[in-house]
C-alpha cells in the first residue's frame, strides 16, 4: 500500500494558484502598480544621502552622508518651519476632527428624509470643488476692497481688512475653509459606521427610557469609537504632511512668517534652486516623523482603546 507524503509548501502553491487563477490575474494589475509606482521610487530616497549630480545620475552621484540632513538641521529657518507646520496641522485636527463626528450624530437623528438629504448634499458638495477654484473663492470673498466680507463690513460702519495680509489670520483662513470643504465628505465614514450599530441597542435604550442625547452618549459614540480612533491615528501620522497646493496658492510676502512650512520651502528652496538632494533629505525628514508619530499614537490607542491599525 502507497502512503502518500505530506505537500511541500511549493506545490501547495501550486495547486492553490490552478484552482484560484482567476483571482490572482485580477490582483496583478494592482500588485505591479504599487511595485512600479510606489516601491520602487523609494529606491530613490537615497538621494538624500548624496551630492546629486544631472550628468551622473543618482546611483553615480557622491555620497555625502547626513551632510544635507545637517544643512537643514543648521538652517535659521529649521525651527520656524517645523513650528508654522505643527501649528497649522494642529489647529486643523483639534478644530477639524471633531466636526465631522457631531455632523453625523447629527445627521443620524434627522428624521426627515428630504431634509436630511438636502444637508447632506449641501455639505458634502464643496469637497468636489478643486484647490485652484477654492482659493479663488476665499481671495474673492476676502478682498479688502471688493470682497464680500469687507462689503459687509463696510456697510456696519467698519473698516475694511486685508485678511490674507495679515499673517495671525492665516491659519484661521486655511484651517476653517477647509473644514467647510470637508466635513461633509469626513462625515460620510461615520454615518456608515453608524448604519453598522445593532438596531437592538437602540430598542433596549428606548425601553430603559434613554433620551435622544442618551443614546448618542451610550450608544452612537461608542459603536463608532474603534472608526473613530482609527481615523485620528491616520491623521496624526499625517500631521508633519500638510497639504502644500492651497497653502502655496494662499501665501503672499505679507502672510510668509506663518504659512511658510516644510513643503513649501522645500519647493522654493529645493525644487525651484535644483538643490534635488537637500529637497529629498527634508522630504524624508517629515516622512520619519510622520512615521514615529504614527508608531506612538497607534500604540497609544491600542493600549487604551483595544483599535489599531496594527
Amino acid at each position: 500500500m502507497k502512503v502518500k507524503g505530506k505537500r511541500s509548501l511549493a506545490d501547495e502553491a501550486v495547486i492553490s494558484f490552478k484552482k484560484h487563477w482567476q483571482l490572482y490575474l485580477i490582483i496583478i494589475p494592482p500588485v505591479l502598480f504599487f511595485l512600479i509606482f510606489k516601491y520602487y521610487p523609494m529606491l530613490n530616497a537615497v538621494l538624500a544621502f548624496k551630492d546629486y549630480n544631472v550628468i551622473k545620475g543618482i546611483w553615480g552621484s557622491p555620497w555625502v552622508g547626513f551632510k544635507n540632513f545637517q544643512l537643514f538641521f543648521d538652517n535659521p529657518m529649521f525651527w520656524p518651519l517645523v513650528k508654522n507646520t505643527i501649528y497649522v496641522s494642529g489647529y486643523l485636527l483639534l478644530a477639524g476632527f471633531p466636526i465631522p463626528i457631531i455632523l453625523a450624530l447629527m445627521l443620524n437623528e434627522i428624521r426627515n428624509g428630504r431634509f436630511k438629504r438636502t444637508v447632506q448634499l449641501v455639505t458634502f458638495a464643496p469637497y468636489f470643488i478643486s484647490t485652484v477654484v477654492m482659493v479663488s473663492i476665499i481671495m474673492l470673498f476676502l478682498a479688502p476692497r471688493l470682497g464680500f466680507v469687507n462689503v459687509a463690513l463696510n456697510y456696519f460702519g467698519l473698516d475694511s481688512i486685508n485678511f490674507l495680509g495679515e499673517a495671525s489670520m492665516f491659519r484661521s483662513i486655511y484651517v476653517w475653509s477647509d473644514i467647510w470643504q470637508t466635513a461633509g465628505y469626513s462625515a460620510v465614514i461615520y454615518l456608515a459606521a453608524l448604519s453598522g450599530i445593532d438596531p437592538t441597542l437602540y430598542e433596549a435604550a428606548k425601553v430603559d427610557g434613554a433620551s435622544r442625547f442618551q443614546k448618542i452618549v451610550h450608544v452612537d459614540i461608542p459603536g463608532i469609537l474603534p472608526t473613530i480612533t482609527i481615523i485620528l491615528i491616520l491623521n496624526v501620522g499625517s500631521v508633519m504632511a500638510i497639504g502644500f497646493e492651497k497653502i502655496y496658492l494662499l501665501q503672499n510676502p505679507l502672510n510668509k512668517v506663518n504659512s511658510e512650512i516644510i513643503a513649501t520651502y522645500v519647493y522654493s528652496v529645493g525644487l525651484l534652486n535644483a538643490n534635488y538632494s537637500f529637497a529629498t533629505a527634508v522630504g524624508l525628514f517629515n516622512s520619519l516623523i510622520n512615521l514615529v508619530l504614527l508608531f506612538v499614537v497607534n500604540g497609544l490607542a491600542k493600549k487604551f482603546t483595544k483599535s489599531s491599525i496594527w
